[in-house]
Protein backbone atom coordinates (compact mmCIF):
# COMPACT_ATOMS: atom_id res chain seq x y z
CA UNK A 1 0.00 0.00 0.00
CA UNK A 2 1.12 3.50 -0.88
CA UNK A 3 -1.13 5.94 0.97
CA UNK A 4 -1.56 9.61 0.13
CA UNK A 5 -2.35 11.48 3.35
CA UNK A 6 -3.62 14.98 2.62
CA UNK A 7 -3.35 17.54 5.39
CA UNK A 8 -0.28 15.69 6.70
CA UNK A 9 0.96 18.83 8.47
CA UNK A 10 -2.32 19.00 10.36
CA UNK A 11 -3.18 17.58 13.77
CA UNK A 12 -4.93 14.36 12.75
CA UNK A 13 -2.97 14.07 9.50
CA UNK A 14 0.39 13.97 11.25
CA UNK A 15 -0.77 11.25 13.68
CA UNK A 16 -2.34 9.26 10.84
CA UNK A 17 0.81 9.35 8.75
CA UNK A 18 2.92 8.23 11.70
CA UNK A 19 0.67 5.25 12.50
CA UNK A 20 0.48 4.10 8.87
CA UNK A 21 4.26 4.32 8.57
CA UNK A 22 4.66 2.27 11.75
CA UNK A 23 2.51 -0.41 10.14
CA UNK A 24 4.82 -0.64 7.15
CA UNK A 25 2.95 1.41 4.55
CA UNK A 26 4.60 3.92 2.24
CA UNK A 27 3.09 7.35 2.93
CA UNK A 28 3.20 10.52 0.87
CA UNK A 29 2.10 13.54 2.85
CA UNK A 30 0.63 16.64 1.22
CA UNK A 31 -0.13 20.02 2.78
CA UNK A 32 -0.34 23.65 1.64
CA UNK A 33 0.62 25.15 5.05
CA UNK A 34 -2.39 27.46 5.09
CA UNK A 35 -1.86 30.20 7.71
CA UNK A 36 -5.14 29.67 9.58
CA UNK A 37 -2.92 29.25 12.64
CA UNK A 38 0.82 29.49 13.23
CA UNK A 39 2.47 27.46 10.47
CA UNK A 40 5.48 26.85 12.72
CA UNK A 41 3.45 24.12 14.43
CA UNK A 42 2.66 22.58 11.05
CA UNK A 43 6.32 22.59 10.07
CA UNK A 44 7.19 21.00 13.42
CA UNK A 45 4.70 18.20 12.78
CA UNK A 46 6.21 17.49 9.35
CA UNK A 47 9.71 17.63 10.86
CA UNK A 48 8.64 14.89 13.27
CA UNK A 49 7.69 12.72 10.28
CA UNK A 50 10.73 13.37 8.11
CA UNK A 51 13.29 10.63 8.28
CA UNK A 52 10.75 7.95 9.14
CA UNK A 53 11.15 5.02 6.71
CA UNK A 54 8.67 5.18 3.84
CA UNK A 55 7.69 8.85 4.25
CA UNK A 56 7.86 11.56 1.62
CA UNK A 57 6.32 15.01 1.62
CA UNK A 58 5.04 17.40 -1.04
CA UNK A 59 3.96 20.97 -0.36
CA UNK A 60 0.91 21.32 -2.55
CA UNK A 61 -2.43 23.12 -2.77
CA UNK A 62 -5.19 20.68 -3.68
CA UNK A 63 -7.36 23.53 -4.99
CA UNK A 64 -4.95 23.73 -7.96
CA UNK A 65 -6.69 21.41 -10.42
CA UNK A 66 -3.81 20.81 -12.84
CA UNK A 67 -1.20 20.18 -10.16
CA UNK A 68 -3.52 17.87 -8.25
CA UNK A 69 -4.19 15.88 -11.42
CA UNK A 70 -0.42 15.52 -11.91
CA UNK A 71 0.03 14.53 -8.27
CA UNK A 72 -2.35 11.60 -8.72
CA UNK A 73 -1.08 10.71 -12.18
CA UNK A 74 2.55 10.49 -11.05
CA UNK A 75 2.13 9.37 -7.45
CA UNK A 76 1.26 5.67 -7.90
CA UNK A 77 -0.97 5.81 -4.81
CA UNK A 78 -3.14 2.83 -3.95
CA UNK A 79 -5.12 4.46 -1.12
CA UNK A 80 -5.98 8.00 -0.03
CA UNK A 81 -6.74 9.41 3.42
CA UNK A 82 -8.11 12.89 2.80
CA UNK A 83 -7.81 15.02 5.93
CA UNK A 84 -6.95 18.38 4.37
CA UNK A 85 -9.62 21.00 5.01
CA UNK A 86 -10.29 24.45 6.35
CA UNK A 87 -11.35 23.71 9.95
CA UNK A 88 -13.20 25.76 12.51
CA UNK A 89 -16.92 26.32 12.97
CA UNK A 90 -16.69 29.95 14.10
CA UNK A 91 -14.11 30.94 11.50
CA UNK A 92 -16.50 29.89 8.73
CA UNK A 93 -18.62 32.93 9.62
CA UNK A 94 -15.64 35.21 8.96
CA UNK A 95 -13.92 33.61 5.95
CA UNK A 96 -16.51 31.65 3.96
CA UNK A 97 -14.46 31.74 0.76
CA UNK A 98 -11.76 29.60 2.37
CA UNK A 99 -14.31 26.88 3.17
CA UNK A 100 -15.71 26.82 -0.34
CA UNK A 101 -12.22 26.66 -1.82
CA UNK A 102 -10.52 24.21 0.53
CA UNK A 103 -13.45 22.00 1.53
CA UNK A 104 -15.44 21.84 -1.71
CA UNK A 105 -13.26 22.75 -4.69
CA UNK A 106 -10.19 20.91 -3.39
CA UNK A 107 -12.25 17.85 -2.45
CA UNK A 108 -13.67 17.77 -5.97
CA UNK A 109 -10.13 17.63 -7.33
CA UNK A 110 -9.28 14.80 -4.94
CA UNK A 111 -12.31 12.82 -6.09
CA UNK A 112 -11.29 13.31 -9.72
CA UNK A 113 -7.75 12.23 -8.92
CA UNK A 114 -8.98 9.10 -7.16
CA UNK A 115 -11.33 8.29 -10.00
CA UNK A 116 -8.70 8.47 -12.75
CA UNK A 117 -5.97 6.80 -10.66
CA UNK A 118 -8.35 3.95 -9.76
CA UNK A 119 -7.67 4.33 -6.07
CA UNK A 120 -8.60 1.20 -4.12
CA UNK A 121 -10.15 3.16 -1.23
CA UNK A 122 -10.66 6.83 -0.38
CA UNK A 123 -11.19 7.56 3.32
CA UNK A 124 -12.10 11.17 4.03
CA UNK A 125 -12.80 13.31 7.08
CA UNK A 126 -16.32 14.44 7.77
CA UNK A 127 -17.41 15.88 11.12
CA UNK A 128 -19.93 15.56 13.92
CA UNK A 129 -20.92 19.11 12.91
CA UNK A 130 -23.08 17.64 10.13
CA UNK A 131 -25.69 16.69 12.75
CA UNK A 132 -26.51 20.37 13.24
CA UNK A 133 -28.58 21.30 16.26
CA UNK A 134 -30.16 17.86 16.62
CA UNK A 135 -31.18 17.04 20.19
CA UNK A 136 -31.32 13.30 19.54
CA UNK A 137 -28.34 11.80 21.36
CA UNK A 138 -26.32 9.79 20.68
CA UNK A 139 -25.93 10.89 17.07
CA UNK A 140 -26.45 8.00 14.66
CA UNK A 141 -25.35 7.71 11.05
CA UNK A 142 -29.01 7.11 10.18
CA UNK A 143 -30.08 10.60 11.30
CA UNK A 144 -30.79 13.44 8.86
CA UNK A 145 -27.89 15.81 8.24
CA UNK A 146 -29.56 18.32 5.94
CA UNK A 147 -29.95 21.17 8.45
CA UNK A 148 -26.43 22.46 9.16
CA UNK A 149 -25.98 25.42 11.51
CA UNK A 150 -22.61 26.57 10.11
CA UNK A 151 -21.00 26.79 6.69
CA UNK A 152 -18.25 24.47 7.91
CA UNK A 153 -20.88 21.82 8.68
CA UNK A 154 -22.52 22.40 5.30
CA UNK A 155 -19.24 21.78 3.46
CA UNK A 156 -18.70 18.53 5.35
CA UNK A 157 -22.22 17.33 4.57
CA UNK A 158 -21.60 18.28 0.94
CA UNK A 159 -18.40 16.20 0.96
CA UNK A 160 -20.46 13.16 1.92
CA UNK A 161 -22.85 13.74 -0.99
CA UNK A 162 -20.00 14.37 -3.43
CA UNK A 163 -18.21 11.19 -2.37
CA UNK A 164 -21.38 9.12 -2.65
CA UNK A 165 -21.96 10.36 -6.19
CA UNK A 166 -18.47 9.23 -7.24
CA UNK A 167 -19.03 5.87 -5.58
CA UNK A 168 -22.28 5.47 -7.50
CA UNK A 169 -21.05 6.75 -10.87
CA UNK A 170 -17.52 5.35 -10.95
CA UNK A 171 -17.53 2.50 -8.40
CA UNK A 172 -14.95 4.40 -6.34
CA UNK A 173 -14.86 2.90 -2.80
CA UNK A 174 -15.30 5.80 -0.37
CA UNK A 175 -15.69 5.99 3.40
CA UNK A 176 -16.51 9.12 5.36
CA UNK A 177 -15.55 9.45 9.02
CA UNK A 178 -17.47 11.81 11.27
CA UNK A 179 -14.93 12.87 13.87
CA UNK A 180 -16.09 13.97 17.31
CA UNK A 181 -14.05 16.71 19.12
CA UNK A 182 -10.54 15.34 18.72
CA UNK A 183 -7.88 16.29 21.26
CA UNK A 184 -4.34 15.24 22.16
CA UNK A 185 -0.66 16.04 21.56
CA UNK A 186 0.12 18.30 18.58
CA UNK A 187 -3.47 19.66 18.68
CA UNK A 188 -4.67 22.80 16.95
CA UNK A 189 -4.08 26.11 18.78
CA UNK A 190 -7.67 27.25 18.12
CA UNK A 191 -9.23 24.29 19.94
CA UNK A 192 -10.35 24.34 23.57
CA UNK A 193 -7.57 22.15 25.06
CA UNK A 194 -4.82 24.39 23.67
CA UNK A 195 -6.67 27.65 24.35
CA UNK A 196 -7.58 26.66 27.90
CA UNK A 197 -4.13 25.28 28.71
CA UNK A 198 -2.35 28.40 27.54
CA UNK A 199 -4.67 30.64 29.54
CA UNK A 200 -4.67 28.55 32.72
CA UNK A 201 -0.88 28.36 32.84
CA UNK A 202 -0.68 32.12 32.29
CA UNK A 203 -3.21 32.83 35.02
CA UNK A 204 -5.60 34.34 32.49
CA UNK A 205 -9.38 33.79 32.27
CA UNK A 206 -10.80 31.25 29.86
CA UNK A 207 -13.97 31.94 27.89
CA UNK A 208 -16.64 29.37 28.69
CA UNK A 209 -19.41 29.50 26.11
CA UNK A 210 -23.13 29.11 26.79
CA UNK A 211 -22.47 29.78 30.48
CA UNK A 212 -20.82 26.36 30.64
CA UNK A 213 -23.95 24.47 29.53
CA UNK A 214 -22.15 22.58 26.78
CA UNK A 215 -21.34 18.90 26.32
CA UNK A 216 -18.84 17.36 23.94
CA UNK A 217 -17.82 13.85 22.99
CA UNK A 218 -14.07 14.38 23.52
CA UNK A 219 -12.11 11.74 21.58
CA UNK A 220 -8.39 11.11 22.02
CA UNK A 221 -6.42 11.37 18.80
CA UNK A 222 -4.89 7.87 19.04
CA UNK A 223 -8.42 6.40 19.05
CA UNK A 224 -9.33 8.48 16.00
CA UNK A 225 -6.27 7.29 14.09
CA UNK A 226 -6.82 3.66 15.04
CA UNK A 227 -10.31 3.97 13.58
CA UNK A 228 -8.91 5.54 10.40
CA UNK A 229 -6.36 2.76 9.96
CA UNK A 230 -8.90 -0.01 10.50
CA UNK A 231 -11.46 1.51 8.17
CA UNK A 232 -8.82 2.03 5.46
CA UNK A 233 -8.35 -1.74 5.31
CA UNK A 234 -12.05 -2.47 4.64
CA UNK A 235 -13.31 -0.71 1.51
CA UNK A 236 -17.10 -0.86 1.11
CA UNK A 237 -18.30 -3.75 -1.04
CA UNK A 238 -19.91 -2.71 -4.36
CA UNK A 239 -22.29 -5.68 -4.17
CA UNK A 240 -24.44 -3.71 -1.71
CA UNK A 241 -24.94 -0.81 -4.16
CA UNK A 242 -22.68 2.22 -4.33
CA UNK A 243 -19.45 1.32 -2.47
CA UNK A 244 -19.86 4.10 0.09
CA UNK A 245 -19.85 3.99 3.89
CA UNK A 246 -20.10 6.42 6.80
CA UNK A 247 -18.94 5.93 10.38
CA UNK A 248 -18.96 8.01 13.53
CA UNK A 249 -15.70 7.98 15.47
CA UNK A 250 -16.19 9.27 19.00
CA UNK A 251 -15.67 8.25 22.59
CA UNK A 252 -19.45 7.77 22.93
CA UNK A 253 -19.60 9.89 26.08
CA UNK A 254 -20.98 13.42 26.42
CA UNK A 255 -18.70 15.29 28.84
CA UNK A 256 -19.93 18.53 30.38
CA UNK A 257 -17.66 21.44 29.58
CA UNK A 258 -17.25 22.19 33.28
CA UNK A 259 -16.07 18.64 33.92
CA UNK A 260 -13.60 18.92 31.05
CA UNK A 261 -12.18 22.14 32.50
CA UNK A 262 -11.90 20.54 35.95
CA UNK A 263 -10.05 17.53 34.53
CA UNK A 264 -7.68 19.73 32.50
CA UNK A 265 -6.96 21.97 35.50
CA UNK A 266 -6.22 18.88 37.60
CA UNK A 267 -3.75 17.63 34.97
CA UNK A 268 -2.10 21.06 34.92
CA UNK A 269 -2.08 21.48 38.68
CA UNK A 270 -3.55 24.98 38.33
CA UNK A 271 -6.91 26.54 39.15
CA UNK A 272 -8.82 27.97 36.17
CA UNK A 273 -10.37 31.43 36.02
CA UNK A 274 -13.63 31.14 34.08
CA UNK A 275 -15.36 33.92 32.15
CA UNK A 276 -18.87 32.79 31.21
CA UNK A 277 -20.12 34.06 27.85
CA UNK A 278 -23.10 33.32 25.55
CA UNK A 279 -23.00 30.52 22.99
CA UNK A 280 -21.44 31.53 19.68
CA UNK A 281 -23.29 31.40 16.33
CA UNK A 282 -22.77 28.06 14.61
CA UNK A 283 -22.12 26.15 17.85
CA UNK A 284 -24.26 23.29 19.12
CA UNK A 285 -25.03 22.53 22.75
CA UNK A 286 -24.14 18.83 22.87
CA UNK A 287 -22.58 16.01 20.87
CA UNK A 288 -22.28 12.29 21.50
CA UNK A 289 -21.50 9.54 19.01
CA UNK A 290 -23.19 6.24 18.46
CA UNK A 291 -20.30 3.97 17.48
CA UNK A 292 -22.19 0.71 17.00
CA UNK A 293 -21.63 0.76 13.25
CA UNK A 294 -17.87 1.35 13.61
CA UNK A 295 -17.53 -1.39 16.22
CA UNK A 296 -19.46 -3.87 14.09
CA UNK A 297 -17.36 -3.17 11.01
CA UNK A 298 -13.91 -2.98 12.60
CA UNK A 299 -14.10 -4.59 16.03
CA UNK A 300 -12.78 -1.35 17.51
CA UNK A 301 -14.32 1.33 19.70
CA UNK A 302 -12.54 4.41 21.11
CA UNK A 303 -11.79 3.84 24.77
CA UNK A 304 -9.21 6.33 26.12
CA UNK A 305 -10.54 7.90 29.35
CA UNK A 306 -10.56 11.70 29.38
CA UNK A 307 -8.20 11.94 32.36
CA UNK A 308 -5.62 9.70 30.68
CA UNK A 309 -5.84 11.55 27.39
CA UNK A 310 -5.51 14.96 29.03
CA UNK A 311 -2.50 13.80 31.05
CA UNK A 312 -0.73 12.82 27.82
CA UNK A 313 -1.72 16.08 26.18
CA UNK A 314 -0.45 18.16 29.10
CA UNK A 315 2.86 16.25 29.15
CA UNK A 316 3.35 16.97 25.46
CA UNK A 317 2.34 20.64 25.87
CA UNK A 318 4.83 21.22 28.67
CA UNK A 319 7.65 19.57 26.72
CA UNK A 320 6.89 21.23 23.39
CA UNK A 321 6.41 24.72 24.84
CA UNK A 322 9.04 24.36 27.59
CA UNK A 323 6.65 25.26 30.40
Amino acid sequence: MHVLVTGAAGFIGMHTARVLLARGFAVTGVDNFAPYYDVALKHARVAALRGLPGFSFVQHDLADADRTARLFRDGAFTHVVHLAAQPGVRHSLEAPDAYVRDNLVAFGHVLEGCRHARIAHLVYASSSSVYGASNTLPFSEDQRVDQPVSLYAATKAANELMAHSYAHLFALPVTGLRFFTVYGPWGRPDQAPMLFTRAILAGQPIRVFNEGRMERDFTYVDDIVEGVARVLAIPPAPATGAPAALYNIGNSEAVALGDFITALAHALGCAPICEFVPMQPGDVRATRASIARLAAATGFAPHTPLAAGLARFVAWYREFHHV
